[in-house]
C-alpha cells in the first residue's frame, strides 16, 4: 500500500522523512491527551535515524490532509515464540482532535492489520490507558479485546541502569 484516499481529500501513506517534524508534533499530542506533556525527550533527529537511518526497526504511517500530519500510526515487528511468526507492536496512534471522527484512525489501524494478513504476521498489539475509555471504546468497536490477565512491566530510568550496570 502506498498511498490511501481517505475523506475530505486527506491521504495515508507510509511516512517519508519530510514527515518527521508533523510526526513528532503528534507524538507531542499524544503525550499531552495522555497527561504527560513533559515526558517527550525525542527530538526530530532522533526519530529521523530511527525510522529512516540505514537499518530502521521503527515505522510509522500518516494521515495528511491539507498538506499537514494530522493523524499517525508508529509501529514495529514483534515476534511471538509461540506462533513462530512476527507480529506488529502498535506504539502511537494519535489524530489531532480537531480531525477526529473521520475515520483516520480506524484507516491507520486497519492499514496494519492488513499489513498483518498480507505478511502473514500472527498478531496486531498495543496497549492503552485504563482510564482512556475514547480509545477503549474505539479499539473495541474494531473487534480488539483487552488481555486482563497480563500486565505490562517497564524498567526505565535510574532502575534500567541499576540492574544493566555490571
Amino acid at each position: 500500500m502506498e498511498t490511501l484516499s481517505l475523506a475530505d481529500g486527506a491521504v495515508l501513506r507510509p511516512a517519508r522523512p519530510g514527515d518527521v517534524e508533523g510526526i513528532l508534533d503528534c507524538v507531542r499530542g499524544l503525550a499531552r491527551y495522555e497527561r504527560e506533556p513533559d515526558a517527550v525527550r525525542t527530538t526530530v533527529d532522533d526519530l529521523h535515524a530511527a525510522l529512516f537511518g540505514p537499518a530502521p526497526a521503527v515505522f510509522a504511517h500518516v494521515v495528511e490532509r491539507d498538506g499537514e500530519i494530522v493523524g499517525i500510526a508508529v509501529w514495529f515487528l514483534n515476534y511471538s515464540t509461540w506462533t513462530g511468526r512476527h507480529g506488529i507492536y502498535l506504539e502511537d496512534l494519535f489524530v489531532r482532535e480537531d480531525q477526529r471522527g473521520r475515520g483516520y484512525g480506524r484507516a491507520l489501524v486497519t492499514t496494519l492489520a492488513r499489513r498483518c494478513v498480507e505478511r502473514g504476521y500472527a498478531r496486531l498489539n498495543w496497549a492503552v490507558l485504563d482510564w482512556n475509555t475514547p480509545a477503549l471504546d474505539f479499539y473495541d468497536s474494531l473487534g480488539a479485546r483487552p488481555l486482563p490477565e497480563w500486565v505490562g512491566h517497564v524498567l526505565t530510568g535510574d532502575r534500567l541502569t541499576a540492574l544493566g550496570t555490571p
